[in-house]
């Protein structure tokens, strides 16, 4: 029976498949949800009904369903993904679905003083934005967008039904070979909380990161 430092091995490399998706996802949901948020409140007609759908479509379904859709169903159209992928771009869609409304709620917080300041300055609505408005946004974003980093990572956990074998699967098959219950799952949570710590450490320093920068521009 393997010691429960044997049983990190294989917890290891399930954890490796968690943060692949975690990161994966993270860097495809943030321009997903900057492109969303900005497009339902600056866009264009055209731009503004495809964002909102999109939105709502994806807050409003569960992402498990979503995962069969498009592990399962587009297949049945001619379209077949590996399973990384379909994971990877689920999670980023459903993530950045969320995301989007923090955009959208950070940059209506903006005074707007700020908006008649600019129109003052003779500045355009895409220059207002770039370079007064989502600048002043981003302390705002940050704090929930921590949030969404953690939601994402323990949503990982649900790609081990359309056959990826990330943390949480992994202690699944070992506890069912070894039935040390107690040792695999405590150990799961452990690590689950070590990269929880980890964003959230890095979400803070880009919090003080960027309120030095913006203290430095005054």
């Amino acid at each position: 029976m393997p010691g429960t430092l044997e049983l990190l091995g294989p917890l290891l490399r399930g954890l490796l498949v968690t943060v692949q998706l975690t990161a994966g996802a993270a860097l495809l949901a943030l321009p997903l949800a900057l492109f969303a948020g900005l497009a339902r409140l600056a866009g264009p007609r055209w731009l503004r009904w495809p964002a909102a759908a999109y939105v709502e479509v994806f807050r409003g379904t569960s992402a498990l369903v979503q995962l069969f859709w498009f592990y399962f169903v587009l297949p049945l159209f001619g379209i077949s993904l590996p399973a990384m992928t379909v994971g990877i771009v689920v999670l980023a869609l459903n993530t950045g679905a969320y995301g989007a409304e923090v955009v959208r709620g950070a940059i209506r917080a903006v005074p707007r003083g700020q908006y008649e300041a600019a129109t003052a300055l003779n500045l355009g609505p895409l220059t207002t934005l770039r370079r007064i408005v989502v600048p002043q946004a981003i302390p705002a974003m940050l704090p929930p967008a921590g949030n969404l980093l953690i939601e994402l990572l323990k949503s990982t956990a649900l790609v081990s039904l359309i056959t990826l074998t990330e943390l949480t699967f992994t202690g699944k098959l070992l506890r069912a070979e070894t039935f040390r219950t107690v040792e695999i799952l405590v150990l799961v949570l452990l690590l689950y909380f070590a990269v929880a710590l980890l964003i959230t450490a890095a979400m803070r320093a880009l919090e003080r990161w960027v309120a030095l920068r913006q203290g430095a521009a005054r």
